[in-house]
């Protein structure tokens, strides 16, 4: 194929066999300068020609044609001036990535024991609602975004957690409405759990960390419950609007006496102080634990809270076999246990002082302090106790969606 420019004959093929036998071993500078050599090698109506022979672009080659002019002006190992290139999709649209994190709000799960999240909706799908959203956006775009979020999309055998309820996804919505509202209007959510025990001793804790070179710290070989020592059982607040934790670290047996101790420790020293026009709390729980659905005690004892306290409290608990979704999980114990990560655990006191010393590059910051109550295990709750707590249940789910009311409410 010949191109005819100013009465002067280009073989158009032979320019472009050239392009293609050095191509591969040019990096983008470079294949832009070798087709402007090219082009001012034919003179006027070069570009064009080039540009039809190599498939690149006509301002490539002349971006090409200015460098071979001027010396360049870029760092050495660069291909582009800095903020050259496509614009990222972020960058052209200021609410796209805000926009796709509530979208997955609903939907993530954690491992308690890793910052790690995954999604249980496909990029196609997350796509899809961002489109609707009026954002201009392709699969390809989301899956990087999904990356840099720390997300990774997994399959369903290694997402399910025990039995899976038919109202499993309708019960993560349900409360991420009522999260929503609350905070919306400013009252506090906070996100509570059970810590997995600890040994209490001079024992292995997984994990590493900097000592000089081969002085490992020495610990006991066998694991061992110390009968002087016994377990830490640390129950954890996370308040969700303010990105702040609260750990009660207690040293006898974890019930739901011990649970609602826990909030009322925090909403004395910590809650109504942050929160002072707060007449409403809502928390969101596990099914099971201390804390559980079913759990008679853990109910009584949010109504003594809620009498003393004149705050309406709800709850709303995750569906069960859903523990890992639970925001205290990745949002405050994940951190908690790197924090202390190849520290024996040694006092009860060090584990205070480690679970208090845990930030994060995103402002967490934990109270955490000793509870040397006794609470008794397995206490009986009578069907007349039980009515006497003042309780509301949602349409949906009432069960696991729930209020409890003060004798006097805060107006």
């Amino acid at each position: 194929m010949f191109w005819v420019t100013l009465g002067v004959v280009v073989d158009l093929a032979a320019i472009s066999a050239r392009y293609k036998a050095i191509k591969g071993s040019l990096d983008e500078r470079a294949r832009r300068l070798v087709a402007a050599a090219e082009s001012q090698a034919i003179g006027r109506g070069g570009i064009s020609a080039v540009s039809k022979a190599t498939g690149m672009s006509r301002p490539v080659i002349q971006q090409g044609v200015a460098e071979l002019k001027s010396p360049s002006t870029l760092e050495a190992g660069r291909i582009r001036r800095q903020g050259g290139g496509r614009k990222k999709a972020v960058d052209k649209d200021a609410t796209l990535k805000t926009d796709l994190e509530s979208l997955l709000e609903s939907s993530t799960r954690g491992d308690p024991e890793a910052p790690l999240r995954w999604t249980c909706r496909s990029v196609r799908q997350l796509t899809g609602e961002l489109k609707k959203a009026k954002h201009q956006v392709s699969h390809q775009v989301v899956a990087d975004l999904l990356h840099e979020l720390g997300y990774s999309l997994q399959a369903n055998r290694k997402t399910r957690e025990g039995s899976s309820h038919p109202d499993r996804n309708a019960q993560f919505e349900h409360l991420n409405g009522k999260v929503k509202w609350s905070l919306a209007r400013h009252y506090p959510v906070i996100s509570v759990d059970t810590k997995k025990k600890e040994l209490v001793g001079n024992f292995r804790n997984n994990g590493r960390e900097l000592r000089p070179a081969g002085e490992p710290e020495k610990v006991l070989v066998h694991d061992f419950v110390d009968p002087k020592l016994g377990r830490a059982t640390p129950y954890g607040i996370y308040d969700i609007g303010r990105n702040a934790g609260w750990v009660s670290v207690g040293m006898d047996h974890d019930t739901a006496e011990f649970a609602v101790e826990t909030i009322r420790r925090w909403w004395r020293s910590m809650g109504r102080q942050v929160y002072p026009q707060a007449s409403r709390l809502l928390i969101t729980a596990d099914a099971g634990g201390s804390n559980g659905s079913r759990l008679r005690l853990w109910k009584v004892e949010l109504e003594k809270l809620a009498d003393e306290t004149g705050l309406k409290i709800a709850v709303c608990h995750f569906p069960p076999g859903t523990s890992k979704w639970n925001k205290i999980e990745h949002r405050l114990f994940s951190y908690i246990s790197q924090n202390w990560r190849g520290k024996p655990l040694t006092t009860f006191r060090t584990i205070v002082s480690l679970i208090a010393a845990t930030t994060t590059a995103t402002g967490l910051k934990v109270h955490a302090e000793l509870d040397n109550a006794t609470y008794q295990p397995g206490i009986k709750v009578t069907d007349e106790e039980l009515q006497r707590v003042k309780i509301r249940r949602d349409k949906f789910h009432g069960d696991w969606n729930y209020e409890i009311l003060p004798a006097k409410p805060l107006k």
